[in-house]
Parts: structure tokens; sequence; C-alpha cells
């Protein structure tokens, strides 16, 4: 019995430790778990006032000065996930993920990082004082301004200091180049695109967050994931309105259909594509229709061949940067689009699209175009290039 005894009494001592180790870890909530809960409570408000568009509700969580930007847009999901809280006395900054959904476009959240300053008013309540784009990510549209709305039939515009006229005619645009694209591509896509037209160079900068420098004269740029699932949020085509307005009539829808390409094609652009073929492709889309000839479209390389410069291999993704040259980077393009016109012109439009599809079908760069090379267009790299160069000596020489 005694030993009974020790080994009950001995039971008790280690039970006893077990509980103050829970108590002292985990049990008893600290100070900061506390703060991080009371401050998701008030975004959760918040968000459920923005889907409300309860700008009263709005006001009861904090400032609400900002909820003209975004009462226009269309919203299916708002809502914020704490991942930190830093508390100072009666002010506090926070950590936050926002997902939100475009009515009608995304097919799941956009998560962006967001940091929001908060006090403590009279009641010991939390309340937002500010929300901002967390440090080194991008900006939202809403974040620039009050975003204007346009719908057409394939597309949904946003603008910021913008015209209603003006962001009507990127409506008129994106509505053009979505069958266009399909008619090239196919249907297997979403075959509607969401089109973000910010007031300036800088405002679109500021959306890809990245210095301006870097898309002075891009006429335009898509975001997305590559390889992207079918449960992904909608890509978004970002203009810069400051080099689109220099553009004609031609060379605006170009870019529009260029860039709905990337929409279209980006399930199947993976890390194995080539960016000589992604914007290869793109544009040999966007020029499909046009009637313009390669002497037209590719000036840039047509005066390297007629100097004797033809390139000695396709355009490598560095040649794509956009700290280069612009002659250099023009010629980029125009190569990868007249690789793939090649393809189009030699083995068919629907081979073009096969082996697009082909290379995407690698998780890796190496061996992905030989191999879709290969069994698409029963040749290899060393015999394409040499066709690819005797094919700029003819069309542009």
């Amino acid at each position: 019995m005694a030993g009974r005894r020790r080994a009950s009494k001995h039971g008790v001592v280690v039970l006893c430790l077990l509980l103050t180790s829970l108590v002292a870890c985990g049990g008893r909530p600290t100070a900061t778990d506390a703060a991080e809960a009371d401050v998701q409570h008030v975004l959760d408000r918040r968000a459920a006032a923005v889907l409300d568009r309860d700008k009263a509700a709005i006001a009861e969580t904090g400032t609400a000065s900002w909820f003209e930007n975004v009462s226009a847009v269309p919203l299916a999901s708002w809502s914020y996930k704490v991942t930190a809280v830093h508390r100072t006395g009666a002010t506090a900054t926070a950590d936050a993920e926002l997902r939100y959904q475009v009515q009608g476009y995304d097919q799941a959240p956009a998560t962006v990082a967001r940091n929001l300053d908060l006090s403590l008013d009279a009641a010991d309540q939390w309340y937002v004082v500010s929300e901002k784009p967390a440090q080194k990510t991008s900006q939202l549209l809403w974040d620039q301004g009050e975003v204007t709305v346009v719908r057409g039939k394939h597309s949904i515009v946003l603008g910021v200091g913008q015209s209603g006229e003006r962001l009507h005619s990127f409506a008129d645009l994106a509505d053009h180049a979505v069958p266009a694209v399909s008619d090239a591509w196919g249907t297997r896509w979403s075959r509607h695109v969401v089109v973000l037209v910010p007031k300036s160079l800088e405002g679109m900068a500021g959306l890809l967050g990245s210095p301006a420098s870097s898309y002075r004269g891009i006429a335009a740029v898509t975001t997305g994931e590559t390889g992207a699932p079918a449960q992904a949020p909608a890509d978004r085509i970002i203009v810069n309105p400051d080099a689109y307005g220099l553009l004609g009539t031609l060379g605006r829808q170009v870019v529009l259909t260029h860039e709905t390409t990337h929409v279209a094609t980006r399930a199947d652009t993976t890390a194995a594509t080539p960016l000589w073929l992604s914007e290869g492709y793109a544009d040999w889309v966007g020029y499909r229709d046009t009637g313009r000839t390669p002497a037209e479209v590719a000036p840039e390389l047509g005066e390297a061949v007629a100097a004797g410069r033809t390139p000695a291999a396709l355009p490598s993704d560095a040649d794509f940067g956009f700290g280069g040259s612009a002659s250099g980077l023009a010629t980029s393009y125009e190569g990868g689009w007249m690789a793939c016109r090649m393809i189009a012109d030699r083995w068919g439009e629907a081979k073009l699209r096969e082996f697009y599809r082909a290379v995407g079908t690698h998780k890796k760069r190496p061996g992905a175009v030989e191999e879709a090379m290969t069994k698409v267009l029963d040749t290899d790299l060393k015999t394409f290039t040499a066709q690819w160069q005797e094919y700029l000596r003819d069309q542009l020489g």
C-alpha cells in the first residue's frame, strides 16, 4: 500500500507541474494576445460595414474618409486577418492581410499586406486612425483616390483621376480584345478582364510597387501568378496613361490585346516558358488581324538585319529587362514576335498554340523548349534557330 501511495503522490506532483506549465505557457492570455483579439474584432466589424456600404458603421470603427475612394468598386468579399499588433500605451500599429474580391471577376480573394494605425477611444475601444500598404508592398487603386468604375461587355475598368469618357474608351478596347484573343487562343479562360487606369505613370508604379523609372515608356503591364489555377484572383491589366496617350488608335488596340493575351494564357505560362515565347505570342495575337507587315511591326530588328547583325540566338529573358536601351528592348520583342509568326506560318496556328502549352507543362526551364519543339514541331532548337534567322533575313532583309 505504501508503494501505491508514493506512486499516487508522485503522479499528483507531475500533474501539478503540467498544469503550472500550461497556465504559464498558454492558459492565461497575454496583453498582446488580448490586443490582437480586440483589433481583429474591430476590423471584422469594419469589413462587414465596407461590404454593407455603411459609412456610419465604418466611422464607428475609425476613419471613414477613404470609403468614398472604394465605394463604387463592386465587392464580393472584404476581410482582414491580423498577423501582429505592436502596442505603445493607447496607440498601436497592426499588421494585417486584406483579402478582397471584385464581384464577377475574382474567383478567389486577392491578398495584400496592410498596415493600420490605431488608438484607444474614451470607451477604451480600438479605432482605426489610418490604413496604408505594408512596407515594400504595392498600393491598391483606392489608395490613390476615388475610383470610377466603367463596365464593358467583357471588362470592368477602374480608374482614378480619369474622365468617364476615357475609361469607356478602355472598355471598348478591352471588349474588342477579348473575342480576338479567344479566336486565336481558344475559350478555355475567363474571357473577361480587369483594367486599372491610374492618374499617371507614378500611379502605375505605385500599383506595381516599383520605381516609376522602371515603366517609363511601357504602355501597360499585366499582373498575375504564372501557372495560376482556375480558382485564383483575376489578373489586373495596369495602364500607364502617360505612355498610352502617345499611341495611335491601332497601337492602343494592339497593347490591350497583347495584355489580354497574357490574361488568357496565364494558366499555361509557367517558370518553363521563356519570355520570347510569352511576349512573342502576345504580340502575335495583338497584330494577328491588323494586316501589318514585318517591316512595319519590327523596324528595329529590320534595321539590325539589314546591317548584317542578324541575332545569333533567340532573345534571352535578360533581353526583356526594362533597364536596358529602348531599341534593345524593342528588338527583343520583335524577335519573339517573329519566332511565333514563323511557327504560325510554317506549322500553323494550332501548332503554335500546342507548342506554347507544351512548353508550359514543364515545371522548370531546362529542356522545356527543346522537348516541345521535338514533340510538337518535329525539330530541334539549333535547326529552329537557323530557320528563324533565315526567316528574319527573308522577311526583313
